[in-house]
């Protein structure tokens, strides 16, 4: 008996641990949480459509880019419950999203401009539940950031790695990934200030979407392939060949100018031999016609 306690003991510890952290985690109403997870869903499964791939594919890719950023951070941070395994409506949710878009695709093809909205609002959502469970187990606020983005964006990651090509938030593009860490830092900040988490959770997933909405109105990307040095070596380039005409057009004019005043004194000087020369030979004619009027 006291053998069974000491190994039962240590659970229950974990359990009522585990339940506590996780009453106090952020309510997210279960229309928003299974909209998150079908939004999701459904992009992973239009990639597999696109990479035409067959009905398990889809599900395979809705799974991963609806529940895998959660199950990411699960794996990583190894506190409280696995979500997708809690939640009993998340990975049916998900497969059937997948079913409905491999079906009939079209419900969803042409609502491009209606999935990029939920997208971005699902990605905001992400980033404050993910941040909010690391916040809750008590872990540093650059943990809580990064969990916040691998919850947002984990799902995503996985599925390009799954297609074997470069993961997009990887790429220089508009933001998204950066969306996702604004969004869960300023979820951080507020909560760290005893702000409600819902009110955070709000601002949250807001600041997401207008970074989002912002970087696309004005084409603002990601940078990539930054050096500093030879970006200010390519400014004073630039301020080199700004002044170079200025310079070169002094150059012309002084040209200009000697070449005037050679011209002027070459023209003087001709005039003086012009002038030296018609004086010589009138003073020849004089002196011809004077010897000539000795000689008569």
């Amino acid at each position: 008996m006291s053998a069974l306690l000491s190994i039962a003991t240590p659970a229950l510890l974990a359990a009522n641990a585990g339940g506590g952290a996780a009453s106090q985690m952020v309510p997210v109403p279960i229309g928003f949480e299974m909209l998150a997870v079908v939004t999701a869903s459904a992009t992973g499964a239009l990639a597999a459509r696109k990479q035409k791939l067959d009905l398990i594919g889809a599900i395979c890719l809705a799974v991963v880019c609806g529940l895998g950023g959660g199950l990411l951070r699960d794996m990583i941070l190894q506190v409280g419950s696995v979500y997708f395994l809690d939640q009993p409506l998340a990975l049916p949710a998900s497969v059937i999203t997948a079913a409905i878009t491999f079906v009939i695709p079209s419900l969803l093809e042409k609502q491009d401009r209606l999935i990029a909205i939920l997208d971005i609002f699902s990605v905001g959502l992400f980033a404050a539940t993910g941040a909010d469970k690391a916040y809750v187990y008590g872990f540093e606020p650059l943990i809580c950031v990064t969990m916040g983005f691998f919850t947002a964006v984990g799902g995503g990651m996985i599925r390009d790695v799954c297609l074997g090509r470069t993961p997009a938030i990887f790429q220089p593009s508009n933001f998204y990934a950066v969306a996702a860490i604004g969004g869960a830092v300023a979820y951080v900040v507020l909560v760290d200030m005893d702000i409600s988490n819902i009110i955070a959770l709000i601002i949250c997933v807001a600041t997401t979407m207008l970074l989002r909405f912002i970087s696309l109105a004005y084409d603002i990307k990601s940078p990539a392939d930054m050096d500093i040095a030879e970006a200010i070596h390519r400014s004073r380039r630039r301020t080199r060949t700004t002044t170079r005409p200025e310079t070169t057009n002094r150059s012309i004019e002084e040209l200009e100018g000697r070449r005037e005043r050679v011209q002027a004194d070459i023209a003087r000087r001709r005039h003086r031999e012009s002038k030296k020369a018609a004086l010589d030979r009138l003073k020849r004619h004089r002196q011809q016609r004077e010897h000539r009027r000795l000689d008569l």
